[in-house]
């Protein structure tokens, strides 16, 4: 028997066989209640909106609202929503974009139901839930710097050979502009060399190498 009223729960997930597993865990539980289903962000935010749950178990990658946009917007119209990042891909760099915009913490989608719940409570009780081995990585980013999307752009450009005079015509920027953010990108990922930057970027999922 709980000590305290169920945990009220909005559930979303694009993939209807998950969200609908995630739904069953929550309503099979007598401390959780299940108040709603979302399968876009769009839907999130108008049924957080509407139901005001206690906790928002929100899928990253949606289709139309991303799940980071979705966690930018509820937290815009309420501060205090909490909302638990739920993904298929232990990627840094989405996780982080989910925390960055307002996440109480994160998890795989297949974590045990019993880590969920957890989960749940930990956030329920105001503590940060991000499970290793990423937390130290990911705490010590959001007190970093971000690459802005400058940076991006070059370290795109030098994750595909390009030398610096190429990235400067096709970025439009001068070749001393280049090496200037190249310089940048570097210090902010804790590397020295071009190369290191960026295996640390796709490793970090900055960007992605086709």
């Amino acid at each position: 028997m709980t000590e305290h009223a169920p945990y009220r729960v909005l559930v979303a997930d694009d993939h209807l066989t998950v969200r609908m597993g995630l739904a069953s865990m929550v309503a099979a539980r007598a401390e959780l209640e299940l108040v709603g289903q979302a399968d876009c962000g769009e839907s999130a935010v108008q049924q957080y909106l509407q139901l005001r749950p206690d906790v928002v178990l929100m899928d990253l990658r949606m289709p139309g609202v991303d799940g980071v946009a979705a966690i930018q917007a509820i937290r815009a119209l309420d501060d205090a929503a909490r909302i638990i990042i739920l993904t298929t891909f232990d990627g840094e760099e989405d996780i982080y974009r989910g925390l960055r915009a307002g996440a109480k913490a994160y998890l795989l989608k297949d974590a045990p139901h019993d880590q969920i719940v957890d989960c749940i409570q930990a956030v329920m009780h105001g503590q940060h839930f991000p499970p290793a081995p990423l937390a130290l990585t990911l705490a010590g980013r959001m007190e970093g710097d971000e690459l802005s999307r400058r940076e991006l752009e070059v370290l795109r450009q030098m994750a595909t050979g390009k030398s610096n005079k190429e990235i400067a015509r096709i970025t439009n920027i001068t070749e001393g502009t280049v090496k200037f953010h190249i310089t940048a990108v570097m210090a902010k990922l804790g590397t020295k060399s071009r190369k290191a930057a960026v295996a640390v970027a796709i490793g970090r999922g900055l960007i992605i190498v086709e």
